[in-house]
């Protein structure tokens, strides 16, 4: 990954990349909880998309996602969009 200006230059980071390519820091868990450490984790890139991981896995595939698409599926979250997931088949 190349970084210009904080930005990326070129399409070198794309959904599915190993985690371990966009490098350890800079990779939070913002639902971390009673989990018992199974969480997810997100990192803001320079360009501004967001990579998320499974911390179990770090050098497993990252999937990288826009901001919008981050606000959308939170947003979603929020109104109960994905409450059917939650519950046992």
């Amino acid at each position: 990954m190349t970084v210009t200006d904080n930005r990326l230059s070129d399409d070198s980071v794309y959904n599915g990349i190993p985690a371990r390519q966009l490098g350890e820091t800079g990779w939070e868990r913002p639902w971390s909880g009673t989990s018992g450490g199974q969480c997810v984790e997100m990192k803001r890139l320079p360009d501004g998309r967001i990579a998320v991981r499974q911390s179990t896995d770090p050098a497993g595939p990252a999937l990288i996602y826009t901001p919008e698409e981050i606000g959308a599926f939170v947003n979603g979250v929020k109104n109960g969009l994905a409450d059917h997931m939650t519950t046992a088949l």
